[in-house]
């Protein structure tokens, strides 16, 4: 094969559209890809799924491996390594400061909202601490952004992001200040799925728009 410098195409600029499910997710109850639809579109058209909405600084996955070390006598560095952990964790910051945004980077339970805001007693989220023993709310993600290909055909490639089991654990910080914009900076841990050890999927494809 002739030397390139490289592929132009395959370099990916661009945010994702953010979705979270009530429920932990597996392969097999992702909502089937459609030929002539975008999956946002599929994945809102899913009662099941909720729109984030805005979001700032796109999305970042970030995949940490734990090594250990076996150290011999014979050599002043270890002999080999061994993978004994793995960690991985997405991040985003959500622009909309809606309660239900912050319900979810606060990993409360939905019974917690009540109300709706367009009433004269409002939409309230209770702040609550929890109780000894209760359980951390686990909920599925889709992201879909831009994927690889030609320019004159980047609004049908996209590149789909599938956490299966997602949960909040950093520092939630609500703020109001005079020149900056209210916002959810938001960590999730991804857990691995019980039947096949997944944390998800991170899928490449191509849809036609019917004519």
């Amino acid at each position: 094969m002739a030397y390139t410098r490289g592929t132009s195409t395959n370099i990916i600029v661009g945010a994702a559209a953010l979705f979270d499910a009530d429920t932990t997710l597996t392969a097999g109850t992702l909502p089937a890809y459609l030929s002539s639809e975008s999956y946002r579109e599929t994945i809102a058209d899913d009662n099941d799924f909720t729109n984030v909405g805005y979001t700032m600084n796109g999305l970042e996955l970030q995949f940490q491996p734990d090594f250990g070390e076996v150290q011999v006598d014979q050599l002043l560095d270890v002999a080999k390594l061994y993978k004994q952990g793995m960690q991985v964790n997405m991040a985003t910051a959500f622009a909309e400061a809606t309660l239900e945004n912050l319900l979810l980077a606060l990993a409360y339970n939905s019974d917690q909202l009540s109300g709706t805001k367009s009433s004269s007693n409002g939409q309230a989220l209770d702040l609550s601490a929890g109780d000894i023993g209760e359980c951390p709310v686990e909920r599925g993600i889709i992201a879909v952004g831009p994927g690889t290909g030609d320019c004159a055909d980047s609004a049908y490639v996209e590149r789909v992001y599938s956490a299966y089991r997602a949960l909040s654990i950093e520092n939630v910080t609500v703020s109001a200040k005079r020149d900056e914009a209210s916002m959810f900076e938001v960590s999730f841990r991804l857990l691995p799925e019980d039947t096949s050890g997944s944390y998800g999927k991170i899928v490449d494809r191509t849809w036609t728009p019917a004519t």
